[in-house]
């Protein structure tokens, strides 16, 4: 499912990504640092959806509270629990509700 998450606090404004039954196949940022954002894209294709978010989770940049992992992590978290395969779609995670900053494409 591809999914573009508005992100917060952070250099990208957005991010592209699309998970299919649970496998990172694409992410791309918009905006942000070229280089770092090319490199945690190509990284992360064909990794566990879940598992990538739990690895990225509560990186923060500076003396920012969050990162573009920070929030890659969450766009994955909302993508899966938005998700028609999802036991439960209204899930909450420790920052808040599911429902902000995504869209879904093909619906």
């Amino acid at each position: 499912m591809k999914t573009i998450y508005k992100t917060s606090g952070t250099c990208a404004g957005r991010i592209e990504l699309d998970i299919e039954d649970g496998i990172v196949k694409s992410v791309a940022f918009a905006d942000g640092c070229d280089g770092n954002a090319k490199g945690l894209s190509r990284l992360l294709e064909g990794a566990d959806a879940r598992s990538a978010a739990d690895r990225l989770r509560g990186i923060r940049c500076g003396r920012r509270s969050t990162s573009c992992p920070d929030q890659l992590a969450r766009a994955i978290d909302e993508s899966l629990a938005l998700s028609p395969a999802s036991p439960n779609p209204t899930r909450e995670y420790q920052y808040g509700p599911t429902a902000r900053g995504v869209a879904h494409s093909g619906d």
